[in-house]
């Protein structure tokens, strides 16, 4: 392995560690706002019935919907995981690293802006629309997205 491959690929371990940072930070916080919303529905239960029968019922829909976001904070999560960290991708995939000449791409979920020593990198998923544009290109080629022609300065 050469000295700048070993170095990709500390980038890329690093990326996915941070990565997962986010995202388990949203499984956490999801996880807590459901519990919080459950308890607020738990605790009307011995009130006069139906002066909070309404606030109940807004409780439960309120845990029904950080259930939904824990769910997919929880996908998200399992997709982060299973990026091969030691694999140097020749085409744009999940797991890709991506640095064109107008910004960095990480392949992964969408999680937006992510720096590693002061670079940014974004955070995309398969389903963006710039990876639509980018995908199975290789080094070197150049894609459009939004009326602008961008090239693939490196890709690993």
């Amino acid at each position: 392995m050469t000295t700048e491959t070993a170095f990709e690929l500390e980038i890329k371990h690093r990326l996915v560690d941070e990565c997962i940072r986010l995202q388990t930070d949203f499984v956490d916080n999801a996880r807590y706002a459901m519990q919080e919303a459950q308890e607020s529905a738990n605790d009307s239960q011995g009130a006069i019935e139906d002066k909070f029968e309404s606030f109940r019922e807004a409780c439960h829909i309120q845990r029904d919907m950080f259930a939904k976001q824990l769910d997919e904070a929880i996908g998200k999560l399992s997709i982060l995981k299973r990026i091969v960290r030691n694999k140097v991708n020749d085409d744009i995939s999940l797991g890709s690293v991506v640095h064109t000449d107008s910004q960095n791409y990480f392949i992964s979920v969408s999680l937006g802006e992510v720096n590693i020593d002061g670079e940014k990198f974004f955070a995309i998923s398969p389903a963006s629309p710039v990876f639509q544009a980018m995908a199975g290109k290789v080094k070197g080629d150049t894609f459009t997205f939004r009326d602008k022609q961008i090239k693939i300065i490196d890709l690993y």
